[in-house]
């Protein structure tokens, strides 16, 4: 492979994940006032939250402590943190560290 070839086809790469990256901001901000893109931006995270929560309690064995434990406290941080400050960085990141640091204190 020629150094040209390598420069062009880089190009192309990063024009093309340009474009696609960009594509969906452009093709919103036409309909972004549309009732139908308000209620799925308005009930997305909700559900999104969930499939998350039901996700995390799919293999969760409720025959011991260190089965259910902590999945159930690291939901209970993420709540209680996200209804303290509202930002889902924290309580996300709240919520994972108390389940990890619960699994491997349990296990």
């Amino acid at each position: 492979m020629s150094i040209p070839y390598v420069i062009t086809a880089l190009a192309i790469i990063a024009v093309v994940t340009f474009v696609l990256r960009a594509a969906p901001f452009v093709a919103l901000s036409k309909v972004a006032d549309h009732p139908i893109v308000v209620e799925v931006g308005r009930s997305m995270p909700i559900g999104v939250m969930v499939i998350l929560v039901l996700y995390t309690l799919l293999d969760v064995s409720f025959a011991d402590l260190a089965g259910w434990a902590p999945a159930f406290a690291g939901m209970v941080v993420t709540f209680l943190v996200h209804l303290k400050w509202k930002n889902a960085m924290p309580s996300i990141v709240s919520g994972v560290a108390t389940y990890a640091v619960l699994l491997h204190v349990l296990a």
